[in-house]
């Protein structure tokens, strides 16, 4: 199979690479805007051009790693309406447009991949839509970003602040030089939202999920947790209750014996849970360049060799509905104002900070009180207690 590959950064390379060790399939084309640094024996099929690729009747196949929505989107567009069928680990596109993408490989008689796109090496979607074959998901949930878990992790371990321990995962490269949308949860959002469509059927939009992130914690919340034996993670969640599916990003406290809790360093662990098989985690690094350029292979190959992945028409009959959501959280906060009084069961002042345990709370409520603090620019910080 001859197959092209666009963009080619760390996970293009790592395709790359893969591709080389699998047998079988020769990569013909490169869309770069220039070589790289190792790679200089592939800089005569290297291309700024797209139309090199999508004008190529002998490429069967494309691999998108540009990441971002645009050009990525009119590329992948350009490819499929040429017939020929595209894997990506594009997280942002497909969470962005999967619908638009896959209605237009249908029509055009190709395929379109993604499994790499949440949890990057580990086979996480491959095995949800597999377990959905035959079985009914009720949940899915998991730590799905590996620069938040390596913070939380590593302040848990050194009592280091959050932005002390944000530079050194820049400095190893768990971090991009802008980290926004790892800390403020956008990242995990979007694996939300291909995750619960994928789980249910359904055609949630980014703008349908409450988030929250990690950009807000210190090194007294993890000390304060850790006194009550909990272990603060960044969590996605989504379950369907009935007609509607309660779907939610936020940082949440686990005892510290739990599966979740004891996920260390930039590993990820995703769970769902079945009607009939129950639950199960997936563990592992969810991204990297050769765990995720292994995993965008094996669905290149998955194509060559004919083996289909069941289809989700994306329905718009399934709503996100978080009415019902309630959780008690942790929250740290620098006053105890008129709104939040009511909330909190019990609470400690410590140097004029407040750590309280909230009552029954609703999570929009929650969540909508701190964007609005955050926005003032007051201090804040919740966490979810886990059931």
């Amino acid at each position: 199979m001859k197959i092209a590959i666009m963009g080619f950064g760390t996970v293009g390379s790592g395709a790359y690479e893969t591709a080389m060790n699998a047998g079988g399939i020769e990569v013909v084309r490169i869309l770069a805007r220039h070589g790289r640094e190792g790679y200089e024996h592939l800089n005569g099929i290297i291309t700024a051009d797209i139309d090199d690729i999508a004008g190529d009747p002998e490429i069967d196949l494309v691999i998108e790693s540009i990441g971002g929505i645009e050009p990525a989107r009119e590329y992948v567009l350009k490819c499929l309406r040429a017939g020929k069928h595209v894997v990506t680990p594009n997280k942002n596109l497909i969470s962005a447009c999967y619908k638009e993408l896959m209605d237009e490989a249908d029509a055009n008689g190709v395929k379109l991949r993604f499994t790499s796109a949440v949890g990057g090496g580990i086979p996480w979607l491959f095995n949800l839509v597999r377990t959905k074959r035959c079985d009914e998901i009720l949940k899915v949930r998991g730590i799905v970003n590996g620069t938040c878990n390596y913070i939380l992790d590593a302040m848990y371990d050194k009592g280091s602040d959050f932005g002390e321990m944000l530079k050194i995962a820049q400095e190893l490269g768990y971090a991009e030089t802008d980290p926004s949308s790892d800390i403020e949860g956008t990242d995990t959002l979007r694996k939300t939202v291909i995750s619960t469509n994928l789980a249910f059927d359904a055609a949630i939009k980014e703008e349908d999920v409450p988030c929250y992130g990690i950009d807000t914690i210190k090194a007294c919340d993890i000390a304060y947790l850790r006194k009550k034996n909990l272990v603060c993670k960044l969590m996605m969640n989504a379950e369907k209750k009935g007609d509607v599916i309660e779907v939610y990003v936020e940082p949440t406290a686990f005892p510290e014996g739990s599966l979740e809790a004891n996920v260390k360093l930039n590993n990820n662990l995703i769970t769902l849970t079945a009607k009939y098989l129950g639950t199960q985690s997936y563990f592992g690094q969810g991204a990297g360049m050769m765990p995720t350029g292994e995993s965008v292979i094996q669905d290149v190959i998955d194509i060559r060799d004919g083996k289909e992945m069941m289809k989700v028409s994306g329905k718009d009959s399934l709503k996100a509905d978080n009415s019902n959501a309630v959780h008690r959280y942790y929250i740290r906060h620098d006053r105890m104002c008129e709104h939040m009084e009511p909330l909190v069961d019990t609470y400690e002042e410590i140097d004029g900070i407040y750590y309280c345990i909230s009552k029954p709370v609703p999570v929009e409520k929650m969540h909508e009180m701190g964007h609005h603090r955050k926005e003032k620019g007051k201090e804040m910080f919740f966490a979810a207690l886990a059931d």
